[in-house]
């Protein structure tokens, strides 16, 4: 057989830009940290700072997502399913696409918090962040996870971690679920529409730790096969 055939069947291994593409959204996710700072010092500088290279993470995510996509090896030898990993570069883009629309939404209706609501957001906010964190640190394990067969130490070890992203997740839920209650006592002191985008950002946010969850559960569902 022809080496280059046999290079054909083999591809190049898309785990590596994959996880490039994880580091180049948690990257952008980071800012989303300096948004909820901005919003709770009124600094419309660090805001736009923010909302900016968020945009440009981004973007950069996208032309990364295209390229994986359009380079993604189809023969016979993958060493993870190719329909995987496009799954789990579709959620990874769905992390930073929330993103960016959690700034836009922030800089477009020039929003600020009530002062009770300020400290929690921010901690929901880096814990939404610490998700992320978590996953990307999953995907990182994803080559040794190859190299070792889907077995073994490794396994336990990405398996430990899957745990904390869950533990994560379920505490941004609880900041969620207090940020509401807050919400739901002021109601009658905000503007309709004010509390219509400050629940939306919630939720918004909270979408952010969901995907990173998303990702971690995809690649549960690969150790178990």
């Amino acid at each position: 057989m022809p080496k280059n055939h046999i290079a054909g069947l083999f591809g190049k291994s898309p785990i590596r830009p994959l996880q490039e593409h994880m580091y180049c959204v948690y990257k952008g996710i980071k800012h989303l940290i300096m948004l909820a700072e901005g919003m709770n010092s009124d600094d419309e500088q660090q805001i736009t700072a923010a909302h900016q290279a968020i945009v440009e993470s981004e973007h950069l995510a996208d032309d990364m997502k295209k390229d994986l996509r359009h380079n993604l090896p189809r023969g016979f030898f993958m060493p993870v399913d190719r329909r995987d990993l496009l799954d789990v570069l579709w959620m990874q883009d769905q992390i930073i696409n929330q993103a960016k629309d959690i700034a836009g939404m922030v800089v477009g209706r020039k929003m600020r918090l009530p002062e009770n609501m300020q400290a929690l957001f921010l901690q929901y906010t880096q814990r939404c962040v610490a998700a992320v964190k978590q996953a990307l640190e999953v995907i990182n394990e994803l080559d040794e996870l190859v190299e070792t067969g889907f077995r073994g130490m490794e396994v336990e070890r990405v398996e430990e971690m899957l745990k904390e992203l869950s533990r994560i997740e379920r505490q941004t839920d609880e900041c969620q679920v207090e940020l509401r209650k807050i919400l739901f006592t002021l109601e009658d002191t905000l503007r309709p529409t004010d509390v219509m985008f400050t629940y939306r950002l919630i939720e918004w946010m909270g979408r952010v730790a969901d995907d990173a969850q998303r990702v971690g559960s995809r690649l549960q569902l690969m150790l178990a096969r």
